[in-house]
């Protein structure tokens, strides 16, 4: 289904997803800017109640675009965004407004200290969305102050403005900010990316708390595997727009059928000592990869050839596994030789 961001308003009732189905549901989900490449293109992609799942990507892969699209905030031009049973995709107007308002799903933005006015108080920046959906002024100041006390601050702290506070601080009166409404679906923009070691370990402890005591389906944006090792049950690897594999952690973390996804594993620290032998093959450049090459990685793949000129949609390989890869899990021999 094709949607352009010109459709009008809709204003269908809200609906429930049925037990079991998925909290987030993204089908053939495209977005594009302008007339140029799509920045998304035809990503499915499922996110749970009580699951972390991490979608990881270097720069430029449609990660933030994804996150974006589930909100509103991107140009969607085909696919669909579907939240516990409700298709939010093309909503405008008053139906935008009023999803919104009803505080089910949550972002996060990548820096808080741009996100957060300076001028209002952390009490009034935590209850702000609550302002909003109108709720009465005595269960709004109770709300913002079990909201502190869930993400662990100091409730003398709600008097305070964002430059009176740390990095760590601050990104924790984002994430009081997010679940205050006590939402269904949180979407977290690299909510780690800024801190050192410790807040980011605090940071993503909190999170996975929240989301095993809320029931919430939280979707970790990231660059960094590092950051989600641990702490993500599936993974999602998203390359120049395109998904190209997802699956348990655990396993897209220690066999990646993607060669991307054995790229980035390879590049991460605390992953390196068990990829050490597969990272020099990893980055030569491809040699084979044919001009006309279908595959949004043949062109950086080792192990890219002529069968590379079709496109290659994510395939299932064993269960809640998948990979957009013509040789996967083949061209793993190739490692060991």
């Amino acid at each position: 289904m094709t949607v352009t961001t010109d459709l009008p308003a809709r204003t269908e009732a809200p609906t429930t997803a049925p037990p079991g189905e998925p909290l987030l549901r993204l089908r053939g989900l495209s977005v594009a800017y302008g007339p140029g490449p799509r920045v998304l293109d035809g990503v499915d992609l499922d996110a749970r109640a009580g699951e972390l799942l991490g979608v990881i990507g270097e720069t430029g892969s449609g990660k933030t675009t994804l996150a974006r699209a589930v909100v509103g905030l991107a140009p969607v031009v085909a696919g669909t965004v579907t939240v516990d049973g409700r298709d939010r995709t093309g909503l405008r107007g008053r139906a935008l407004r009023a999803v919104r308002r009803d505080g089910a799903v949550q972002y996060m933005f990548q820096d808080p200290l741009r996100s957060l006015d300076p001028d209002l108080t952390v009490r009034r920046l935590i209850g702000e969305p609550l302002v909003v959906a109108g709720t009465e002024r005595a269960e709004r100041e109770e709300r913002v102050l079990t909201a502190l006390d869930q993400v662990g601050l100091d409730r003398a702290l709600a008097d305070r403005t964002p430059a009176r506070l740390s990095g760590g601080q601050r990104q924790r009166v984002a994430l009081a900010r997010a679940v205050v409404t006590r939402p269904r679906l949180l979407l977290a923009d690299e909510p780690v990316s800024a801190l050192d070691a410790s807040n980011r370990n605090h940071v993503l402890r909190l999170l996975d708390e929240l989301r095993r005591e809320l029931g919430l389906a939280v979707v970790v944006i990231s660059h960094d595997l590092d950051s989600l090792a641990g702490v993500a049950d599936r993974i999602a690897v998203l390359y120049r727009g395109r998904l190209v594999e997802e699956g348990p952690a655990e396993a897209v973390l220690e066999q990646p059928l993607h060669p991307y996804s054995a790229l980035l594993a390879a590049s991460a620290p605390s992953l390196l000592r068990a990829h050490r032998t597969d990272l020099a093959l990893l980055r030569t450049p491809a040699q084979a990869a044919p001009a006309d090459a279908a595959c949004v990685f043949a062109h950086r793949c080792p192990f890219a050839d002529a069968a590379c000129r079709e496109l290659p949609e994510p395939q299932p390989h064993g269960p809640e596994r998948a990979a957009a890869c013509l040789h996967a899990p083949d061209w793993r021999a190739q490692l060991s030789r």
